[in-house]
Order: C-alpha cells, then structure tokens, then sequence
C-alpha cells in the first residue's frame, strides 16, 4: 500500500540549489551532458506571464506521437505542474535537440500505469524518486499503480513541430 510518509513540499536551502543545477547546465549550453533521460522544461508563470525553467526526468516516450513523459515528483503543488495546467504551450529541450510542445497531464488512472510502466524498467530509479518524494510503497505493480495514481501525476510532452538542434 502507498503512503506518503513526510510532506511533499518542494526542496528548499541548499536541496533546492542541487535540484536548480541542471537548469543551469542547459544555460550554458552543455545539457547535452544529461543525455537524453533529462529534458529542460520551459513554461509560463501563471501569476508573472514570466519564462520559467526546470530540468524534469524523461520516464518515458510515446513512439506513436513522440511526446515525452514527465512526472511532478512533488505532486500536483508542484509550479511548473500548476502553470502548465494553467497554460499548456511550452518549450522542450532534451540534449541538444528543442521543441515547442503541448502539455497534457494525465489523467489519475493513465499517471498509475505510467508509474507501474516506468517502475518495471527502472527500478531502482523509481525507488529512489519515491524516496525523495516522501512515500512509501511495496515493490510490486500494483504498489506503483497507486503511487501515480495518488501521489504523482505525469504530463505528456507532445512536440508541435521537429525536434530542432
């Protein structure tokens, strides 16, 4: 059974100037350093109308539409989660490679089979974002069904256009 074993806020203090490094890798032009299990979302502020920027694990991708699939490992509170549910149109980059997209959360169920999906090919990945997202769950799909479905959402990333270098 999942549970959430300590508040899922944000990371502050020195936690969130480790969380930020990546964001500044891809400002200088060397987030091809990540590889292509990292991407740089770029979204807009709901409140400023302001660019922002977070680096995200890539969890997945549609072969069918070429999105992306991304989760908010700190949950629904999450701001990039909130802006892009209040504006959708965003900015890609993974590598060297850029796209405008679409954002799309997905829907509870679709975020638990995301989860159980991305568990069984990464195991010792999702342990460890479960670990840093405060909860705690059993090992077997049905465990990881219920952390996506309740604790953490995913998003696809559905390019409007090529992915440009």
């Amino acid at each position: 059974m999942a549970r959430r074993v300590r508040p899922s806020a944000g990371p502050t203090g020195w936690r969130r100037t480790m969380f930020r490094a990546p964001v500044r890798l891809y400002r200088w032009h060397l987030g091809w350093l990540l590889g292509s299990r990292f991407c740089l979302l770029t979204h807009t502020g709901r409140s400023t109308g302001r660019p922002r920027q977070t680096v995200l694990e890539v969890a997945g991708r549609d072969p069918d539409t070429g999105a992306i699939l991304v989760a908010s490992g700190f949950g629904r509170a999450s701001q990039w989660y909130r802006n892009i549910c209040q504006d959708a149109r965003v900015h890609v980059r993974v590598g060297r490679r850029s796209s405008e997209a679409l954002a799309r959360p997905f829907t509870p169920d679709e975020s638990g089979r995301a989860m159980a999906l991305y568990a069984s090919r990464h195991p010792r990945a999702a342990r460890q974002l479960l670990r840093v997202c405060g909860v705690e769950a059993g090992v077997d799909g049905e465990d990881f069904y219920a952390v996506g479905h309740d604790f953490i959402p995913f998003v696809a990333l559905t390019p409007t256009g090529a992915f440009l270098e």
